[in-house]
């Protein structure tokens, strides 16, 4: 009987080495994307000034963005299909050859490309790494997990920049991508070897929509160009606009009909017909949406109305990172207690007045006094989303929970994009109010980089579009928290057995 018990003790040891080892292996690959969306905006005017391609520059982030957010929910049903490990591993690998040749890239179009090869490996790494954190952990654990790769969005957030600066003044914009390879490579070593997924029994060959899988990359990349570039490289009623948008809401109704045929479609229609899933996709959706108005403008502000210098500017923004994190760690007691739909409402209803608090704000005003909004800010949002990913997971089973991860993920990311477009619009609009029609966003920035450029004219514009967006940012968490009160239900219907 010892003996046995030895054995059994041996073996949990062994068990939880394993898991420690993937934990770090889903850091790791949950740092590559997380590190990527911050480092390569260091590094802009170095790749313009070494390759050209000035007017079409905006692409690196476009192009990136397009291929994550469209291959997300392929991955996710592909990972239900054949397992976590083969999608993160080809998503890892596909990270890393992109990456390599971003390093290698001759002029800006192969750069362009390369960054598409590399989202189409970062789709993989974003959803399955949540997907996988959920299966490692049961429900009572998974907050552990979730807090950790939050502090690895964190950490990623203000790293970023400051890696990045720091590769291309002292070696070459190059880097920013070779230093992906060595992180990537002990990421996929440590997935290949310590990852192993149980034996699932199998009653019949799968069967791969692979004409779902094109409809909806086509349809998603179309709708996605058009928001991205309109308003950008064309006006928004421009024939090319139009085009785009038309062309898309065609392949939405042809997304729809071969899906609606499919044996195994790669997004199935439960997704939307069960109210914890549907709610939580609008709310994050919503999120996304909300999450534009502090990253894209409040460094705009810093430097326009409180006459920060670009590196405190970031920091201002910077300070949600820090307490998000810690918002999500400590939302368990919350969520334990009151709920997963209740603390998400607790969460984004605070997040609601913060944004709303903004625009009374004094002018010119001091830098705390933002910096304590975001501060606050990362707190509840923390506290919103963390509840909603971990509580989406816990009502399905292992074959679903791959598909539905990545829906809620997906519709985070198309509200980001849907964001991008909308606050942008709304800021130009209102800049050229005030300063006469002759102003906008890059106008702003280009005025930002010139001695004396930052004038009270200037200022006073900078703030009232801020403030408008930000207004536009409180309406969003408004709609969040509608949705979560009047369609999911009190109770998430978590299953008895979440580790299935």
């Amino acid at each position: 009987m010892p003996a046995a018990q030895a054995g059994a003790a041996a073996e949990d040891r062994a068990t939880a080495r394993r898991r420690r080892a993937v934990v770090a292996a889903l850091m790791l690959a949950m740092g590559l994307a997380a590190l990527d969306a911050t480092i390569v905006s260091t590094a802009v005017p170095q790749i313009v000034g070494d390759l050209g391609g000035f007017s079409v520059f905006s692409w690196l982030f476009s192009g990136y963005l397009l291929a994550v957010t469209v291959t997300l929910p392929v991955y996710g049903k592909l990972s239900d299909t054949f397992g976590r490990k083969p999608v993160l591993v080809v998503g890892a690998a596909l990270f890393l050859i992109g990456s390599l040749l971003c390093a290698t890239a001759w002029n800006m179009a192969a750069l362009i490309a390369f960054r598409v090869v590399q989202g189409l490996g970062g789709g993989a790494l974003q959803g399955t790494v949540q997907t996988l954190a959920a299966d490692l952990y049961p429900l009572k654990e998974r907050p552990k997990i979730q807090a950790k790769l939050s502090t690895v969005w964190a950490t990623s957030a203000v790293a970023g920049p400051a890696l990045g600066g720091v590769l291309v003044r002292y070696a070459d914009w190059r880097w920013i991508f070779l230093v992906n390879l060595p992180i990537g490579a002990l990421a996929l070593w440590l997935i290949v070897r310590h990852l192993h997924e149980p034996r699932r029994s199998v009653e019949r060959r799968p069967r791969i929509d692979w004409a779902g899988a094109l409809a909806v990359f086509a349809c998603g990349g179309v709708l996605l160009t058009a928001l991205v570039q309109g308003g950008v490289a064309w006006p928004w009623l421009s024939a090319p606009s139009i085009a785009l948008f038309g062309t898309g809401l065609a392949l939405v109704g042809v997304v729809v009909a071969v899906e609606r045929r499919a044996a195994e479609p790669i997004i199935p229609g439960w997704v939307w017909r069960r109210r914890t899933i549907a709610a939580v996709n609008l709310a994050l959706g919503a999120l996304g949406l909300l999450m534009v108005a502090p990253t894209a403008f409040l460094p705009t502000y810093a430097q326009a109305v409180l006459g920060l210098a670009p590196i405190a500017a970031g920091f201002v923004l910077s300070v949600w990172t820090l307490s998000w994190p810690v918002a999500a760690a400590l939302s368990q007691h919350v969520y334990r207690r009151i709920g997963f739909r209740n603390t998400a409402m607790l969460g984004i209803g605070t997040a609601a007045l913060l944004l709303l608090a903004f625009p009374f704000l004094p002018y010119p005003g001091e830098p705390w006094q933002p910096a304590l909004l975001m501060l606050l800010l990362g707190g509840a949002l923390g506290l919103f989303q963390l509840p909603l990913i971990i509580g989406v997971q816990s009502t399905v089973g292992w074959e679903e929970r791959g598909t539905a991860t990545a829906s809620v993920l997906f519709c985070r990311q198309t509200g980001q994009t849907m964001g991008a477009a909308l606050f942008g619009g709304v800021a130009n609009g209102v800049l050229a109010a005030r300063l006469g029609g002759a102003g906008d966003l890059d106008s702003v920035t280009r005025a930002l980089d010139e001695p004396g450029g930052a004038t009270d004219a200037l200022g006073h514009a900078v703030a009232d579009a801020v403030h408008t967006v930000y207004l536009g940012a409180a309406c969003a968490a408004a709609l969040a928290f509608l949705v979560l009160l009047l369609v999911a239900p009190r109770r998430f219907p978590v299953l008895t057995n979440p580790e299935d």
